[in-house]
C-alpha cells in the first residue's frame, strides 16, 4: 500500500458494499447467460463456487484488502511483523487506537468470500455431496479464524431468512464447527474415489483422502484450542482425530497450502510498498537460538538504506511493534526511511502459494495432546522434535538435529539502533532442547515456541495461540494509544465488532456483546483465552 490514506476514505463504503444483498446479487449475475443446465454436466455448477472459497480465507488481492484483514493486526500482534512506517501518525492498530474502518476487512472479506459461497454450495448439497463435505471443510477453517478474531459470530444461522444476523457464541460456534466436520467427514468418506472435485480443488487436485487428513487436523486444532476452558469436549473431539482411520497431516506433501496462482499479498506489501518489516520478538528468538530458519524466512538488512550509524552488513534486524510517530521525524515517511531497510521477507516465504496448515503444526498439536494425557497422541518429545524437523524440511534448513540438542541459547535480547529507547530486554530463557524433566508449563513453552516459528508467516494462528497460552513471549508494544483500555503488558486479546454490523445490525450487536462476557473493546478475552496456567 504506497498510501494507505487513498484508501481510508473510501473504506467504509466498499466494506459495506461486500455486504449488501444489491451487492450479492450483482455478483451472482452470469455475464454470458449460461444456464444451470449448461453448467452441470462437467460440474460447474457447484465447483465454479469454490475458487473465491479458497482465495478468501484471506483475501489474494488487492494487496492492501490482506494488508487491513491480517497483516496490520494478527500478523502483527502475534509478533512476526512490523509496519515501518506509523500509519495515522502513529495512531493506529498496531498502537491499539483500533481503526474501525480498517477492521470492517476481517469481518467482510470471509463473510462475501467464504460464507457466501459455502450457502451456495449448501444448496446444491443433496446431489453433490462428496463437494459439500469439502466446502464445509473450508468453511470452517476460513470461520473459525473470524471467530478467533472477534469470538461471536454469524454462523449457524447464516442465509436463514428468519435468524439473519443473530450471532452464535463462541462456544456455540465451536461445537458447530466439530459438527461441520462430522458431516464433511462423513460425506468425503462416503464417496473418497469421485473424481468430480479434481478440476476445482487448489490444495489436493481432487485427493479427498488427503481432505480427510486435513479435516481430521483442524478437529484437532480446534480442540487443543478449547483445551483450558472445556477439557472433556477437547479430549473428545481431539481423539475423535487422533484415532480417525485415514490419520492427520504428517507430511510436507499434505500441507494445506492453497495454489491460487495469484502473487502472494505479502510479496506485494513486502517488496513493493516495503510496508512490512521482521518484527523484534521474531528476531530475539531466532537469532538467539540461532536458528537456521532465519535466513530462510527473512533476507539481512540492507545497509544502505538505513538511515543509521553504525550497523553491521549481514544482521538480521527487526522493528518493536507499535511505534508512534517520534519526536525527530518530520513525518510518517520520514520514519519509515530509517527502518526500511531492517529485515524484508524473503521471497520463498511469499510465493503464489498460501499456506494455512503443516505438517509440523499438526505435530506440536499432537505434542500438546500428549502432555495432557489425550489417547493416540503419542509421546509428547517424539512428537516435538518430529514438529521442528517437518519445519527444516520444509524450508530446506539444514542441521535440525544440532539444534534440538541447543540446551544454552536462548532468545536474545533486542537492540534498537535507530532510538535506543526502544531496545528490551528478552522476555524468556527457554531453551530448545527437551527436558523430560522440566514441568508441563516448560514443555509446553518450548513447544508453542516451536510452532509459533514453523507457522511463520500464518499471523492469525500464531496470534490465537500467543492469547490461549502466553507463548512465547513476545515483546509489548512501544506505544499503547488504547487509552487504558488495553493492557500493555497483557496485549490486546481481541477486535471489537465492526462498524459494518453495527450499523446493519446493531440490535444482534448488542446480544452478542452480552455473550462476550465483557466490553466490546480489544481488552476481553475470548471464551477459550482463560489466562492464568495452562495446566
Amino acid at each position: 500500500m504506497k498510501n494507505i490514506y487513498k484508501l481510508f476514505g473510501g473504506l467504509l463504503i466498499f466494506s459495506a458494499a461486500l455486504t449488501s444483498c444489491d451487492d450479492l446479487e450483482r455478483y451472482n449475475v452470469n455475464e454470458r447467460d449460461i444456464t444451470d443446465a449448461q453448467l452441470i454436466p462437467d460440474f460447474q455448477i457447484v465447483g465454479s463456487k469454490f475458487k473465491p472459497m479458497f482465495q478468501n480465507i484471506y483475501q489474494y488481492e488487492p494487496a492492501w484488502s490482506f494488508q487491513l484483514q491480517q497483516n496490520l493486526n494478527a500478523d502483527v500482534y502475534a509478533g512476526y511483523l512490523t509496519n515501518p512506517r506509523p500509519f495515522v501518525a502513529g495512531a493506529n492498530n498496531t498502537t491499539y487506537n483500533l481503526v474501525s474502518g480498517w477492521n470492517n476487512f476481517i469481518w467482510s472479506v470471509p463473510y462475501q468470500g467464504v460464507m457466501n459461497w459455502a450457502n451456495k454450495i449448501k444448496k446444491l448439497a443433496a446431489d453433490y455431496p462428496t463437494m459439500y463435505g469439502a466446502s464445509l471443510v473450508l468453511k470452517v477453517e476460513g470461520m473459525h479464524r473470524v471467530s478467533d478474531v472477534f469470538g461471536p459470530i454469524v454462523y449457524t444461522n447464516f442465509g436463514d431468512l428468519e435468524k439473519a444476523g443473530i450471532y452464535d457464541s463462541q462456544q456455540e460456534a465451536y461445537n458447530a464447527f466439530f459438527a461441520d466436520l462430522d458431516t464433511a467427514i462423513a460425506n468425503i468418506t462416503a464417496n473418497i474415489n469421485s473424481d468430480r472435485f479434481v478440476n476445482f480443488d487448489l490444495v489436493y487436485g481432487g485427493d479427498y483422502s488427503k481432505w480427510v487428513k486435513f479435516a481430521n487436523s483442524l478437529r484437532l486444532r480446534l480442540a487443543i484450542r478449547i483445551a483450558k476452558i472445556d477439557p472433556v469436549k477437547a479430549q473428545e473431539e481431539g481423539e475423535k482425530a487422533l484415532s480417525q482411520s485415514l490419520g492427520l497431516i504428517d507430511a510436507n506433501t499434505d500441507n494445506f497450502v492453497v495454489k491460487g496462482g495469484l502473487p502472494h499479498p505479502l510479496s506485494i506489501i513486502d517488496n513493493s510498498w516495503n510496508d512490512i518489516r521482521m518484527g523484534a520478538s521474531m528476531e530475539s528468538i531466532l537469532v538467539g537460538y540461532n536458528d537456521p530458519r532465519a535466513e530462510k524466512y527473512f533476507v539481512e538488512l540492507n545497509p544502505k538504506a538505513v538511515d543509521i550509524q553504525p550497523i553491521s552488513p549481514g544482521n538480521l534486524k527487526g522493528i518493536r511493534a507499535g511505534l508512534p510517530l517520534i519526536s525527530g521525524y518530520a513525518d510518517e515517511i520520514a520514519q519509515k526511511a530509517a527502518y526500511v531497510g531492517f529485515s524484508a521477507i524473503n521471497d520463498d516465504i511469499h510465493t503464489s502459494n498460501v499456506q494455512l496448515m503443516t505438517a509440523s503444526e499438526v505435530a506440536f498439536l499432537k505434542a500438546e495432546a500428549a502432555l495432557r494425557g489425550w489417547a493416540g497422541a503419542g509421546d509428547a518429545q517424539v512428537n516435538y522434535e518430529n514438529g521442528i524437523n517437518l519445519s527444516f524440511m520444509q524450508h530446506g534448513a539444514a542441521d535440525a538435529a544440532t539444534y534440538m540438542a541447543n540446551n544454552t541459547d536462548t532468545p536474545a535480547d533486542y537492540v534498537d539502533p535507530v532510538n535506543a529507547s526502544n531496545s528490551i530486554t528478552a522476555m524468556s530463557t527457554v531453551t530448545v532442547a527437551w527436558d523430560a524433566g522440566a514441568s508441563n508449563e516448560e514443555k509446553l513453552e518450548k513447544i508453542i515456541t516451536q510452532k509459533w516459528i514453523a507457522m511463520f508467516p500464518d499471523g492469525q494462528e500464531a496470534w490465537s495461540e500467543y492469547r490461549r497460552t502466553g507463548y512465547p513471549k513476545i515483546f509489548p508494544v512501544v506505544s499503547n494509544q488504547s487509552n487504558g483500555v488495553i493492557d500493555t503488558n497483557i496485549q490486546i486479546r481481541r477486535i471489537p465488532f465492526v462498524d459494518s454490523e453495527l450499523s446493519t445490525n446493531a440490535a444482534n450487536v448488542a446480544t452478542a456483546v452480552t455473550l462476550l462476557g465483557g466490553p466490546d473493546n480489544g481488552a476481553t478475552r475470548l471464551w477459550w483465552d482463560t489466562g492464568g496456567s495452562n495446566f
